[in-house]
Formats: structure tokens, C-alpha cells, sequence
């Protein structure tokens, strides 16, 4: 990675408020895969301790908003490190994808999306590689800074994106100096209370700076071995003294989309499905002339394949990573050309929806935001072609946003701003149009309301 890179978006030594040092050429430390699970269970296990704090101070800032951005940023920290609690790979470029993709796809809620940017661009800076030198892994996290503040809409500076720069600037010449990892984060940390992102004495300014600097702690802490929350088991669920607190084992995402064909099979769809369900989500099975066509969503597609092999040939297999931009093919014949999908706050509110015309609803609450995987798990539904999304803006603004940037064209997004808009644009919905023309109808409609 060229520093170039960096400096474009962070500022060259002429802005730091620092006076330069000689880069220390001695330090030859190396971070492993093992401290990388650390320092993200670190993380975890903070942000288990400061969610409802977090919950708070939004509430204190913004009493009519209606978010849980604490709960939001557990569960999606509770969705990144499932993967990586009995990984095989224990390669520091290997675990930070697992950790990304699984945070991409179980980001909750607008600080759970920008969290989730912050780990992909961690992983992105740390392809490929087995262990990882000091600077390395700085600048690997300042590449995580920079998509961060991108997945933010184009709008005047939000606190997140001023603080995120400096925090960013702040590490940034600790990267230089080739400082242990420790210090480089010790760095960041201080600049951001220096920005006035956090008072000192554990008080907050802004939502969004507490978020980044219980990250940062987390991890400093982590890699320490400083774990002081309650520990979560991520097979039994939560453990005694933990009452409460959000299960882990519900978070668990299943981001590969894999699909195959098996021939010369005698096996049952309904058996092969139920061989399945506890590997993965979304399981299709249709009998077909030359044997059976399998689709489904899991974490591990490897065990999946593993145990087919005794079912019979297996022919055109393909893997998706569903986290990732992706063309959205279905793997049976879509029963419709354009679908709407609707976002409902209750069952209550569900009924209504499907009453005005939604063809596919998805309830999530208060307390439970749907998650960018469940609303890109509903679109791989083979159910259409392309779909209608719509949903509060307010509340889903970045999760929407998301779920866009990952599929494309093959699904148009409309922001309502209350349920009554929702139900309106519903309305206007037309099955013979396209995704794209229903989605200005349904707009502009909303306009002239």
C-alpha cells in the first residue's frame, strides 16, 4: 500500500500537530492471526459492556430518533467475530475477511454499517498476508478510516467523519515511525479525546466518536489479554450473569450463496433439506430429470460440499460471497419478473403492509433491526428477478444503502419517512413495471401527497 494513498485523504506531516521523528527501524514486531482474534474479541467484549451506554447517550441527543445504535453495534460485533471463534485459518489476512464479511452481512442499523466499512477496509489492507509488521497494520486501519467515512452519505461533516480524521491523523504518524501496534492505537485513541470526541473522565460529545473509541479500547485491551466483561458463549448462547443481554448464536450469519447440482441420486428433495437445516439457511431442494438442484445460504460451504459427496455426482458448483457487490442470479425460475419487499415495525404493522400490497415482509422492531443479510437473504429468495425494497429512511437509511451497493441493479431502493408514507407508496406499486420505474412512481407519488 502507498502512502501516498493515506497522506491524499489524512494530510502529509505539514498538517500534523506533531513534531516528526525518526522512523524506528528496530521495531520487528509481528502481528499474528491469534492477536488479530484478540483484539476483536477485545472489541466485542467492551462494546457488551458499554451498549446500553451507548443507548443513552443517543437517547440524551436525539430523545425522538427511536435508534438503538448500542444494541445495533453488539449485535453486529456479536455477527463478526462468530465466525472466527473455531476458524481453521489462523492467518491474520485470513481471519480479518471472515471478520468482515460477516460484519458486512450482519451490520444492524447506520453505526453497525459503518462499523462493518471499518473492518472491511481493515481486512482489505491485510489480504493475503499471514502475519502482519507493525505498520502494516497500521496503515491497514487507517485504510479501515477511509471506508468508514465513505459509506456515509455526501452531506456537511457529519462528528463520526470529523472524528474518524482524527483519529486517523493521530495513528497516522505513529504508522510512520514504525511504532508497535500498541502505541500506534495509543495514538489514535489520544487524538480523538484531543478532538473533544470523548471529555476525559468517560463522558461523550457525540455517538458515533464513543463508538470508535470503545472500538479502539476493545482492542488495546484485547490484545493486552484484558478481558473485563462477561464472557458470551457462542454455542450455548449467554452464560449465567449475562441475563439480557442480546444471544450471540442469533446473530450468526450465512453469507456464501452456494448452489450445485447432484446427479444419478436417489435421496428425497425433502431429506436433502433436512439434512441441511442445521448447516445453513434459505435451503432449496428441487427434484429435477438428471437429479436434484440444491440452493442455500450458509457459513461454511466446504462442510456443505463435504457432505454431499455421498449423494450422488456433483456437477456445477458455485460459491458467492453474498457480503461482496455481486450480480444476484437465480437459481431456479423466478415465479415473478419485479417483487416488493417491505420493512414492518411489528406483526401488526406486517398485516397492513401485506394488505396494501407488499408481496414479501420483513419485521424488525425497535429492539431488532433487520440486518443488511436479511434483507439481501430475502432477495435470494428466487421469489423475482429484481425487487421494490422499501423502508423507514430514517431509521435504515445506511442499511439500505448498503444492500444496494451489494446487489446492484437488481434492486431499487424507496426511503418512506413514516408508515403512512410506506402504505402510500405500496400503493402505487405495479407488478407489470419494472423495479426501476416503479421506484420513481412510487417517489414521485410521495411528492405529490
Amino acid at each position: 500500500m502507498a502512502d501516498a494513498n493515506i497522506r491524499s485523504d489524512f494530510g502529509g506531516e505539514e498538517n500534523m500537530c506533531v513534531t516528526p521523528r525518526k522512523k524506528n527501524t528496530k521495531n520487528r514486531e509481528v502481528i499474528t492471526g491469534s492477536d488479530f482474534r484478540r483484539m476483536v474479541m477485545g472489541a466485542y467484549s467492551e462494546f457488551l459492556l458499554e451498549y446500553e451506554s451507548i443507548n443513552s447517550l443517543d437517547k440524551t441527543l436525539r430523545p425522538n430518533h427511536g435508534s438503538r445504535p448500542g444494541t445495533d453495534i453488539l449485535r453486529t460485533m456479536g455477527a463478526a467475530v462468530a465466525p472466527i471463534t473455531d476458524a481453521r485459518d489462523d492467518t491474520i489476512g485470513g481471519l480479518a475477511r471472515r471478520v468482515a464479511t460477516a460484519a458486512i452481512f450482519g451490520a444492524r442499523g447506520s453505526s453497525g454499517v459503518v462499523l462493518s466499512q471499518l473492518l472491511r477496509g481493515i481486512a482489505k489492507g491485510l489480504l493475503g498476508k499471514i502475519t502482519a509488521t507493525s505498520s502494516e497494520f497500521g496503515k491497514a486501519f487507517q485504510y479501515g478510516i477511509l471506508y468508514a467515512q465513505r459509506v456515509l452519505p455526501e452531506e456537511a461533516e457529519r462528528p463520526i467523519v470529523m472524528a474518524a480524521r482524527a483519529v486517523a491523523k493521530g495513528a497516522y504518524q505513529a504508522v510512520r515511525e514504525n511504532l508497535p501496534i500498541l502505541e500506534i492505537l495509543d495514538a489514535a485513541v489520544e487524538a480523538g479525546r484531543r478532538f473533544g470526541i470523548d471529555n476525559g473522565d468517560g463522558g461523550s460529545l457525540d455517538v458515533g466518536g464513543k463508538i470508535m473509541l470503545e472500538f479502539l479500547s476493545g482492542c488495546q485491551n484485547g490484545l493486552k489479554g484484558n478481558f473485563v466483561s462477561p464472557t458470551l458463549n457462542f454455542t450455548a448462547g449467554s452464560r449465567g450473569g449475562a441475563e439480557g443481554l442480546p444471544d450471540p448464536r442469533n446473530d450468526e450469519v450465512h453469507p456464501y450463496c452456494l448452489t450445485f447440482r447432484v446427479k444419478g441420486t436417489n435421496a428425497e428433495a425433502n431429506e436433502v433439506e433436512t439434512l441441511f437445516e442445521n448447516m445453513a439457511s434459505s435451503v432449496m431442494v428441487l427434484r429435477q430429470r438428471s437429479g436434484l438442484s440444491v440452493h442455500l445460504h450458509t457459513s461454511h460451504p466446504g462442510e456443505v460440499l463435504d457432505r454431499s459427496i455421498g449423494l450422488g455426482s456433483l456437477t456445477d458448483v458455485s460459491i458467492a460471497n453474498m457480503a461482496e457487490p455481486h450480480t444476484m442470479e437465480a437459481a431456479h425460475e423466478p415465479l415473478m419478473d419485479v417483487a416488493l419487499l417491505a420493512v414492518a415495525h411489528d406483526e401488526g404493522h406486517a398485516d397492513v403492509l401485506q394488505k396494501c400490497g407488499a408481496n414479501l415482509i420483513v419485521v424488525g422492531g425497535e429492539n431488532d433491526s433487520p440486518s443488511v443479510g436479511t434483507l439481501i437473504n430475502a432477495a435470494h429468495s428466487d421469489l423475482a428477478s429484481s425487487y421494490v425494497m422499501i423502508a423507514d429512511g430514517a431509521r435504515l437509511s445506511l442499511v439500505l444503502s448498503q444492500v444496494k451497493r451489494i446487489l446492484g441493479d437488481r434492486v431499487e431502493i424507496v426511503k418512506v419517512n413514516s408508515s403512512a408514507e410506506e402504505e402510500i407508496a405500496i400503493k402505487n406499486f405495479d407488478k407489470r413495471l419494472s423495479a426501476l420505474v416503479n421506484a420513481e412512481r412510487m417517489r414521485l407519488r410521495l411528492t405529490d401527497k
